[in-house]
């Protein structure tokens, strides 16, 4: 735990304090429904009435019951099992069983469709899963060419089996005797830049989180807090910053069901509930621009809101401080190595434009191709030094994966970064993502951030458009805002935005307007794909 509010000692004096035995449903449920049963630990959003509540209590004794079903149906120690659902109690207690019965959850995004479902499941080698009406009709489709499955247990919707078989079976449970290095979770990548890869993570995966969590959502925890976050808790993200942590620390969480994000939904949630902790990505923050006189329409109660996911960018990090009143904590990491920099305005540790500064317990450093950590100021690659209680243990059955995500003790993380003489760590962007023209190495992230300042733009897209001359001009797509009318004059208007804010270096010199902007399931944009018709553009021109 953190107990200074100087940064420079929490990192001097910071030492990892991991347990023999670890198992993160018993320490999320189970510890306090022993010291507090009756404290809460999960809201069911309701926007025409008053929240369901879940108390640590219920949440310890059902989350035994059904892990004493999944054990009567043939689930063991080791055997994955996927949980295909949205934000609901259900899909909290199905996790903690299978962290009890020691099995390894697979949280997949509603969003899937049979393809990508298909080969997350075969891939992982998953038993079961746990899902509603919906997902169940889509897994009937694939279900027969999936090796070892065992079929789907529905829950909501109007559906008794989740409920019955909770209902069927005792709430008392003996959780697995696990260590701190067996595998509890397995989550995807995202695949921005190839083939999802499954990241093996294990119990100690929870307590790693828990230094840069609670930087971000500036520690201590306090007794009104209350977590939201419109991220879905199949990605990281939505799990790992923001639900398992706040349950750990005995800080409920709410949980809200919406098909897709909206702006003006999510601030009445907010805002009705009385929310303290955000976890708010950045796509998700810059889509709240649309909305007017945020401070002045709603009264919110919110005293920390943390970003991650991509770079936030000082045009939305300056937005969101002006429009909430709250200095946005950003934080940096991935599947397979999370929260390992972190920002903290309430101990001086943020700054615009930046993704944060090393938290506590982690070692990350700037470096080459030879893995040999470059100066202030230099272009490298972000790596994490091992052993570290948040690394991943591997890529399910891929074994060269594993090993090329390595430079000697270094993780590597693809992601290009700068660290400043403070250091404070600027990202640069996907290795794959970095634009090269005229010699200079341009990252997309700043550009976009800046793109999205503009007052006609809702989202964007900038990517290296091959160039005979300059290797590569930039090249941005852009979403407007509803009502705004693409053209020629607006284009020009865009590209002049930018080179006045950044550089002439970086402005995009060909601006082209799109219907709508692929993301992933994490709300990054995918680059590659734009990327990909940049190529086909300048090969059309140039008949290569």
């Amino acid at each position: 735990m953190l107990d200074s509010d100087d940064y420079a000692s929490l990192y001097r004096n910071f030492r990892w304090a991991i347990p023999e035995r670890f198992n993160i449903g018993v320490a999320v449920a189970d510890r306090w429904a022993a010291e507090d049963p009756g404290r809460t630990a999960l809201f069911d959003y309701r926007a025409d009435g008053a929240p369901d509540r879940l108390s640590f209590l219920e949440l310890s004794q059902k989350s035994n019951a059904f892990a004493n079903a999944l054990r009567a149906r043939g689930i063991r120690r080791g055997d994955r099992v996927a949980l295909l659902l949205p934000q609901s109690f259900e899909t909290v207690i199905a996790h903690l069983a299978i962290y009890k019965l020691g099995a390894i959850a697979l949280p997949l995004a509603l969003l899937f469709g049979p393809e990508a479902l298909e080969y997350r499941l075969q891939t992982a080698g998953a038993r079961l899963v746990v899902t509603n009406a919906a997902g169940a009709a889509r897994l009937a489709r694939i279900a027969g060419r999936l090796p070892g499955f065992d079929g789907v247990v529905v829950a909501g919707d109007g559906s008794d089996e989740f409920a019955k078989m909770i209902a069927d079976h005792s709430p008392v449970f003996e959780a697995e005797a696990t260590g701190p290095d067996d595998p509890a979770l397995m989550i995807f990548t995202s695949g921005t830049t190839g083939p999802p890869k499954g990241a093996l993570l294990p119990h100690r995966v929870l307590l790693g989180h828990l230094p840069g969590f609670q930087m971000a959502y500036e520690f201590p925890s306090r007794p009104d807090d209350l977590m939201w976050t419109p991220a879905d808790w199949a990605w990281a993200g939505g799990l790992l910053n923001a639900l398992l942590p706040s349950l750990y620390l005995g800080i409920p969480a709410v949980a809200a069901r919406f098909e897709k994000f909206d702006p003006e939904t999510a601030l009445v949630l907010m805002e009705k509930m009385r929310v303290r902790n955000a976890f708010i990505p950045p796509t998700a923050l810059r889509m709240l621009r649309s909305v007017d006189d945020i401070r002045g329409r709603f009264r919110l109660n919110l005293r920390s809101i943390c970003s991650a996911g991509e770079s936030l960018g000082a045009e939305t990090y300056e937005w969101t401080k002006e429009a909430f009143g709250v200095t946005p904590n950003e934080f940096y990491g991935q599947t397979e190595c999370n929260l390992v920099l972190g920002s903290c305005a309430a101990i001086g540790v943020s700054r615009a434009g930046a993704i944060g500064r090393v938290v506590p317990g982690h070692r990350v450093s700037i470096i080459d191709t030879e893995g040999r950590p470059v100066g202030p100021g230099e272009v490298g690659q972000i790596a994490v030094r091992r052993p570290d209680p948040v690394m991943f243990l591997k890529y399910w059955e891929s074994p060269e994966a594993t090993a090329k995500k390595f430079i000697g003790d270094w993780m590597i993380t693809g992601d290009q970064g700068v660290e400043d003489g403070d250091g404070y760590i600027r990202f640069f962007g996907r290795d794959d993502d970095v634009i090269t023209s005229s010699g200079f190495r341009i990252g997309p992230g700043e550009i976009e951030n800046c793109l999205t300042g503009h007052p006609a733009i809702a989202l964007a897209a900038a990517v290296g458009k091959p160039d005979t001359l300059r290797t590569e001009v930039v090249k941005a797509y852009v979403v407007l805002k509803d009502g705004v009318e693409g053209s020629p004059e607006l284009a020009a208007e865009i590209g002049q935005w930018v080179r006045e804010r950044l550089s002439a270096h970086e402005y995009p010199r060909e601006v082209e307007f799109v219907d709508s902007m692929p993301l992933t399931t994490t709300g990054k944009v995918i680059r590659r794909i734009f990327r990909d018709r940049a190529k086909r553009e300048a090969s059309a021109v140039t008949g290569a």
